[in-house]
């Protein structure tokens, strides 16, 4: 019997203790909770594992005690009842475990996959709201595009070159355009245009010397700003690789020049501007705000309405890679793949006066388990 007790006892002092302070110590994320649950449960069949142990034991205590009573005659028959008890006690508290281990083991079961909906539902929202905040800077940086254009078009000495195109006003135009580079450095040229869409005039033709005389006369940018209806209005074309500029990729503004600088006066020219669009694509796609431990599985791109990669956090698949965005309600949303991959996106709110051309910030994100494969 001496053997037996401290067996139990033994058995007792090994049971594992309830999650401990070190449970405290991690991130308060979707996964850690996940690994909380995994661990709880764990516990708790090691719990029911040691109290079904121990009742097999007390049932074999049960059963000696009641052989050794039979062989004490009536002089234990009183010992008999007693072991009866305890055998019975022992067989309720088995059923009991059993039942407990059942609705455990179902409970965080279900606890489990409500905890993966929750995660999976909170890293997309978030990987969403990423995909917003990109698409919003590039946004704020556009409408800015817009703004530059309508203006310059205005500056009196782009407007005397386009009223008179000889060579001191185009000189003198091309001189002015070049201060205007000068502060702006996002462009890599500005070009004024007559109404033909011969280029009279451009900001860097030192660096650009091919860029004189050509015609951007079936360039979509060109047409569509000719055709404004007031110097309120501007055109703008999807970002393409532009062959005078070296084949660069640029985003083009542009907005009529109107005679006398008028909002409402006749159209004389038009005046393209070429943003940079590669670095400050990249500046934005950089700044996405990914933890230390997802940088290495997730890419941020821009893409056109088509799904065409405009810009991409790892530099590859730029204006040639297709992207399929999920379904989503209200322009934004995300799915996860079979795999575990997941997609976010959010297409353009548009900014001020600039309706966007219904671009996409858009999030793909590897599980963490397939980071580095």
């Amino acid at each position: 019997m001496d053997g037996t007790n401290f067996t139990l006892r033994q058995r007792s002092a090994a049971l594992p203790g309830a999650v401990d302070g070190s449970a405290d110590g991690g991130d308060a994320t979707p996964e850690r909770v996940l690994a909380l649950v995994d661990r709880a449960a764990g516990i708790a069949a090691t719990k029911v594992e040691a109290i079904q142990a121990i009742t097999s034991q007390t049932r074999i205590l049960a059963l000696n005690a009641t052989i050794e009573a039979a062989r004490a005659g009536d002089a234990g028959k009183g010992f008999t009842v007693v072991a009866g008890e305890v055998k019975a006690v022992a067989a309720e508290v088995a059923r009991l475990s059993t039942e407990m281990n059942g609705e455990l083991r179902d409970a965080f079961r279900a606890l489990k996959t409500v905890g993966e909906r929750m995660a999976a539902e909170m890293s997309g929202q978030r990987l969403v709201d990423l995909a917003l905040n990109a698409i919003e800077i590039i946004d704020r940086n556009l409408y800015e595009r817009t703004c530059d254009v309508r203006w310059w078009a205005t500056d009196a000495a782009v407007v005397e070159a386009a009223s008179r195109p000889d060579a001191a006003n185009c000189a003198h135009a091309a001189s002015r355009l070049g201060v205007i580079l000068s502060a702006y450095t996002v462009y890599l040229d500005l070009w004024l245009c007559d109404r033909e869409g011969r280029v009279i005039a451009n900001g860097r033709p030192d660096r650009y010397p091919g860029v004189a005389g050509h015609s951007v006369a079936e360039e979509g940018w060109f047409r569509d700003a000719l055709a404004t209806s007031s110097g309120d209005d501007f055109a703008v074309a999807d970002v393409m690789p532009c062959d005078p500029l070296g084949g660069v990729p640029v985003a083009t503004y542009a907005a009529a020049i109107r005679e006398g600088g008028q909002p409402r006066g006749r159209v004389i020219g038009v005046l393209g501007i070429h943003f940079d669009w590669a670095p400050q694509a990249d500046a934005v796609l950089r700044g996405v705000r990914l933890t230390p431990s997802e940088q290495g599985r997730t890419r941020a791109l821009l893409v056109d309405v088509a799904g065409r990669v405009l810009a991409s956090s790892d530099g590859q698949g730029v204006l040639a890679e297709m992207v399929r965005l999920p379904a989503g309600r209200g322009g934004h949303g995300f799915a996860v793949e079979p795999g575990g991959r997941t997609t976010a996106f959010h297409r353009t709110p548009g900014y001020e006066t600039y309706r966007g051309l219904g671009w996409s910030g858009v999030i793909v994100q590897e599980p963490a388990r397939q980071a580095g494969r």
